[in-house]
């Protein structure tokens, strides 16, 4: 039972130590690329977002492209090659 117990712990405190750790790493912005299909007022929750600098705060950097439509937002999506 004292294994267990000594077992239990330290499973406890490792546990606590790694969550409290993954918001320490500070590796800057990540570039997130998103396509809109066309502006629209459907997409003013993001704007606002955009403009009170929310992404920033989480470490995003959006980076917007319009689609200039479904068949062409589509079209691109496929050709992209992020190598």
């Amino acid at each position: 039972m004292k294994k267990f117990k000594k077992t239990a712990l330290f499973l406890t405190l490792l546990l606590i130590i790694s969550i409290a750790s993954i918001g320490c790493d500070d590796k800057g912005l990540t570039t997130v690329r998103l396509a809109e299909v066309t502006h629209s007022v459907f997409y003013a929750p993001q704007y606002v977002a955009i403009t009170n600098g929310f992404f920033e705060e989480e470490g995003i950097e959006l980076e917007i492209i319009n689609g200039q439509g479904a068949d062409k937002t589509m079209t691109a999506l496929l050709s992209y090659n992020d190598t």
